[in-house]
Protein backbone atom coordinates (compact mmCIF):
# COMPACT_ATOMS: atom_id res chain seq x y z
CA UNK A 1 0.00 0.00 0.00
CA UNK A 2 2.74 2.16 0.28
CA UNK A 3 3.10 2.74 -3.02
CA UNK A 4 -0.22 3.90 -4.10
CA UNK A 5 0.68 6.57 -0.92
CA UNK A 6 3.75 7.26 -2.86
CA UNK A 7 1.79 8.11 -6.14
CA UNK A 8 -0.62 10.22 -4.23
CA UNK A 9 1.60 12.61 -2.63
CA UNK A 10 3.80 12.87 -5.51
CA UNK A 11 0.52 13.29 -7.66
CA UNK A 12 -1.01 16.45 -5.72
CA UNK A 13 2.98 18.27 -5.61
CA UNK A 14 2.59 17.30 -9.90
CA UNK A 15 -0.61 19.35 -9.60
CA UNK A 16 0.49 22.02 -7.46
CA UNK A 17 3.54 22.51 -9.52
CA UNK A 18 1.44 21.68 -12.47
CA UNK A 19 3.64 19.83 -14.02
CA UNK A 20 1.88 17.71 -17.21
CA UNK A 21 4.52 15.16 -17.30
CA UNK A 22 4.14 14.12 -14.31
CA UNK A 23 0.66 14.38 -14.24
CA UNK A 24 0.21 12.13 -16.92
CA UNK A 25 2.59 9.18 -15.38
CA UNK A 26 1.41 9.10 -12.23
CA UNK A 27 -2.27 9.16 -13.48
CA UNK A 28 -1.41 6.21 -15.20
CA UNK A 29 0.37 4.37 -12.44
CA UNK A 30 -2.70 5.18 -10.35
CA UNK A 31 -5.35 3.58 -12.49
CA UNK A 32 -2.69 0.60 -13.12
CA UNK A 33 -2.42 -0.12 -9.85
CA UNK A 34 -6.23 0.26 -8.95
CA UNK A 35 -7.32 -1.68 -11.87
CA UNK A 36 -4.44 -4.51 -10.44
CA UNK A 37 -6.21 -4.07 -6.93
CA UNK A 38 -9.81 -4.58 -8.66
CA UNK A 39 -8.82 -7.50 -10.55
CA UNK A 40 -8.27 -10.82 -10.28
CA UNK A 41 -11.05 -11.20 -7.66
CA UNK A 42 -8.03 -10.14 -5.00
CA UNK A 43 -8.82 -8.75 -2.06
CA UNK A 44 -8.07 -5.22 -2.36
CA UNK A 45 -4.09 -5.32 -1.69
CA UNK A 46 -0.66 -5.66 -3.74
CA UNK A 47 2.54 -6.98 -2.18
CA UNK A 48 5.60 -5.38 -2.83
CA UNK A 49 6.91 -7.48 -5.43
CA UNK A 50 3.90 -7.28 -7.58
CA UNK A 51 3.80 -3.14 -7.37
CA UNK A 52 7.35 -3.10 -8.72
CA UNK A 53 6.33 -6.19 -11.43
CA UNK A 54 3.39 -3.43 -12.52
CA UNK A 55 5.65 -0.36 -12.88
CA UNK A 56 8.33 -2.34 -14.53
CA UNK A 57 5.46 -3.48 -16.81
CA UNK A 58 4.28 0.14 -17.44
CA UNK A 59 7.76 1.09 -18.33
CA UNK A 60 8.29 -1.61 -20.55
CA UNK A 61 5.03 -0.91 -22.32
CA UNK A 62 6.84 3.35 -22.61
CA UNK A 63 10.01 2.01 -23.84
CA UNK A 64 8.61 -0.32 -26.20
CA UNK A 65 6.48 2.42 -27.53
CA UNK A 66 9.71 5.07 -27.87
CA UNK A 67 11.24 2.73 -29.53
CA UNK A 68 8.50 2.79 -32.58
CA UNK A 69 8.01 6.57 -32.57
CA UNK A 70 12.13 7.19 -32.74
CA UNK A 71 11.57 5.30 -36.11
CA UNK A 72 8.88 6.61 -37.32
CA UNK A 73 10.78 9.93 -36.39
CA UNK A 74 7.50 11.20 -34.05
CA UNK A 75 10.01 12.98 -31.75
CA UNK A 76 7.31 15.28 -30.04
CA UNK A 77 5.75 11.74 -28.86
CA UNK A 78 8.82 9.60 -28.07
CA UNK A 79 9.58 13.10 -25.83
CA UNK A 80 6.65 12.15 -23.47
CA UNK A 81 7.26 8.68 -23.39
CA UNK A 82 10.87 9.98 -22.42
CA UNK A 83 8.99 12.22 -19.66
CA UNK A 84 6.94 9.10 -18.71
CA UNK A 85 9.18 6.71 -18.19
CA UNK A 86 12.09 9.06 -15.93
CA UNK A 87 8.81 9.09 -13.54
CA UNK A 88 8.27 6.12 -13.05
CA UNK A 89 11.49 4.59 -12.74
CA UNK A 90 11.57 7.31 -9.69
CA UNK A 91 9.65 4.66 -7.90
CA UNK A 92 11.37 1.37 -8.97
CA UNK A 93 14.46 -0.21 -7.25
CA UNK A 94 18.13 0.73 -8.17
CA UNK A 95 18.68 -1.09 -11.47
CA UNK A 96 21.63 -3.15 -11.23
CA UNK A 97 24.42 -2.58 -13.82
CA UNK A 98 25.94 -4.45 -16.23
CA UNK A 99 28.98 -5.59 -14.48
CA UNK A 100 27.20 -6.37 -11.10
CA UNK A 101 24.59 -8.16 -13.61
CA UNK A 102 27.68 -10.54 -14.78
CA UNK A 103 29.23 -11.06 -11.54
CA UNK A 104 25.78 -12.40 -9.98
CA UNK A 105 24.84 -14.20 -13.02
CA UNK A 106 28.72 -15.77 -13.68
CA UNK A 107 27.59 -16.85 -9.55
CA UNK A 108 24.21 -18.36 -10.74
CA UNK A 109 25.61 -20.20 -13.79
CA UNK A 110 28.43 -21.98 -11.19
CA UNK A 111 25.70 -22.46 -8.51
CA UNK A 112 23.91 -24.43 -11.07
CA UNK A 113 26.37 -26.56 -13.04
CA UNK A 114 25.54 -24.96 -16.27
CA UNK A 115 28.37 -25.42 -18.81
CA UNK A 116 26.37 -24.84 -22.74
CA UNK A 117 23.56 -22.73 -24.12
CA UNK A 118 21.59 -25.74 -23.69
CA UNK A 119 21.58 -24.74 -19.87
CA UNK A 120 20.11 -21.64 -20.64
CA UNK A 121 16.15 -22.25 -19.25
CA UNK A 122 18.14 -23.61 -15.54
CA UNK A 123 19.78 -20.69 -15.01
CA UNK A 124 17.19 -18.18 -16.11
CA UNK A 125 14.65 -19.87 -13.83
CA UNK A 126 16.89 -19.17 -11.26
CA UNK A 127 18.27 -15.42 -12.75
CA UNK A 128 15.26 -13.92 -12.50
CA UNK A 129 13.69 -14.99 -9.41
CA UNK A 130 17.16 -13.90 -7.49
CA UNK A 131 16.81 -10.62 -9.81
CA UNK A 132 13.83 -10.02 -10.13
CA UNK A 133 13.18 -6.17 -9.80
CA UNK A 134 16.90 -5.48 -10.03
CA UNK A 135 17.56 -5.50 -13.82
CA UNK A 136 15.73 -6.02 -17.07
CA UNK A 137 14.81 -9.44 -18.10
CA UNK A 138 16.23 -8.87 -21.44
CA UNK A 139 19.30 -7.52 -20.41
CA UNK A 140 19.49 -10.68 -17.61
CA UNK A 141 18.80 -12.89 -20.90
CA UNK A 142 21.62 -11.44 -23.22
CA UNK A 143 24.35 -11.94 -20.71
CA UNK A 144 22.87 -15.17 -20.03
CA UNK A 145 22.98 -16.46 -23.36
CA UNK A 146 26.65 -14.61 -23.86
CA UNK A 147 27.89 -16.24 -20.76
CA UNK A 148 27.09 -19.52 -21.79
CA UNK A 149 28.13 -19.36 -25.40
CA UNK A 150 31.47 -18.62 -24.65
Amino acid sequence: MALEQKIMEELKTAMLAKDDAALRSLRAVKAAILLARTSEGGDGELKEEDEIKLLQKLVKQRKDSLEIFQQQNRTDLAQKEQEEIAVIEKFLPKQLSANELKEIISKIIADTGATSPADMGKVMGVATKQLSGKADGKAISAIVKEMLSK
